[in-house]
């Protein structure tokens, strides 16, 4: 991975036809930046470093658009930051910086760019691990959007339409910053925050897709240009190493919701005796497939298995199945035809199921990306569900988000990765 230099100077580009630079309202050559006034209960959030602008906390009526530059005071007019006005699932606009006359244009967001990829320094000379975050929202300083590095590609990830509209200053920056093949984007800027359908690639080579990625020394398959997700979760990397490195020899491993298996290729990698992938999606069983044969992996020992996961628990629990580690990493929300799973609702009796079907000092993984709650409010789940069965337990690891998702906690839903590694006690 080659560095580029920064540039030393950038201009803004233009919109043509329009009489607008991006997201500012141009009048007479000069940007206008609109003053938009907090209420009283949000400023001290905001002065005390939250860069977040929480729906409702704007006091002034004003009929702003998506991208605007504003400059946030409080009600008595004193200086908060400099920021833009977008919506997404956290809110409706970032603070970028407390310094008063700091232009937001092309310079900031390299600068920006530039800090952040200097931080990862110790990834991109990691010749094991080849996809990572390099850049993660308000982390990095600026809120509402993600770069990800897979391989020799650029995948960015924008999350409203307001920080979409510096789209060209952003791209611009990563050409100039990294030599790399080409870039691709994802939109998950509708009313749900979910993944908008389009043509992912932005710019440079097209990508002969699916490429292999490493990390820390284990092969994965991805895909940039193949709807919202990509084949792996790289805020999972820490997580997998450690069930490779440490609970996995000699195990028999169900992996629920599995996706893609990669958790059960950590497994397998690391000498487990079997595997169990279980997944509702048709398409994870070939890619889970897939990504063990990537590795050498004997797929005689691998079970792959199509179904919904409480209809499998339901099914082991019959024949008398059991495992000596089972991972439960589910999204925040899922439907099937007879379920409906809500992470903040429904985790404990999810737990419930697990600890059945865990043999006794078997580990349960158990993994949510659920940003409504804290660690300390899941670490109750797990409580409730293991008083529940009448088993004692053992919490042995816990983890986080990795360094390259960089988070600040003064926006706790950021540091939204919650996982728990729990030893089942005789």
């Amino acid at each position: 991975m080659l560095f580029r230099e920064l540039a030393p100077s950038l201009f803004l580009c233009i919109i043509e036809g329009e009489n607008k630079i991006l997201g500012w309202k141009v009048k007479g050559g000069k940007m206008e930046i609109v003053t938009v006034q907090i209420e009283t209960p949000f400023e001290k959030n905001l002065l005390n470093g939250n860069p977040l602008i929480y729906k409702d906390a704007i006091a002034t009526n004003l009929d702003l658009e998506e991208g605007q530059i504003i400059d946030v005071v409080t009600k008595k007019n004193k200086f908060i930051g400099r920021g833009y006005y977008a919506i997404q699932n956290k809110g409706i606009g970032w603070i970028l910086t407390r310094e008063k006359n700091k232009s937001i244009d092309g310079v900031f967001f390299e600068e920006q760019l530039k800090k952040a990829i200097d931080k990862r320094v110790t990834y991109f000379k990691d010749t094991e691990t080849t996809a990572f975050r390099i850049f993660n929202g308000e982390g990095d300083g600026i809120g509402g959007f993600s770069v990800d590095l897979y391989q020799n590609y650029l995948l960015v990830q924008w999350y409203s339409i307001g920080i979409y509209k510096y789209k060209s200053l952003i791209v611009e920056s990563l050409q100039r910053l990294l030599d790399v093949e080409g870039i691709y984007e994802k939109k998950r800027f509708d009313d749900n925050g979910t993944y908008m359908e389009d043509d992912d690639f932005v710019v440079g080579k097209k990508g002969d897709f699916p490429i292999t990625i490493l990390e820390n020394g284990v092969k994965y398959s991805v895909n940039l240009n193949e709807g919202a997700m990509t084949g792996i979760f790289l805020d999972q990397k820490d997580v997998r190493r450690t069930i490779r490195d440490k609970y996995a020899k000699g195990k028999n491993v169900l992996n629920t919701f599995s996706y893609t298996g990669a958790f059960s290729v950590a497994a397998a990698v690391g000498g487990s005796v079997s595997t169990t992938s279980v997944d509702l999606a048709n398409r994870s069983k070939q890619k889970t497939a897939d990504n063990f044969l990537l590795n050498g992996i004997d797929l005689s020992k691998q079970k792959i298995i199509v179904e919904d996961v409480f209809h499998y628990f339901k099914y082991a629990v019959k024949k008398q199945l059991s495992f000596d580690m089972v991972i439960l990493d589910p999204p925040s929300f899922a439907r099937s035809k007879k379920h409906t799973f809500r992470a903040a609702k429904d985790y404990t009796n999810l737990l419930k199921e697990a600890i059945a079907i865990t043999n006794q000092s078997g580990i349960v993984v158990a993994s949510t990306n659920c940003a409504t709650f804290d660690m300390k409010k899941f670490r109750g789940f797990i409580d409730t569900a293991f008083n529940h069965q009448k088993e004692r337990y053992q919490i042995v690891e816990q983890f986080g988000l990795p360094n390259d998702f960089a988070n600040i906690k003064e926006v706790k839903e950021s540091n939204y990765l919650k996982v728990i590694f729990i030893k089942k006690l005789k």
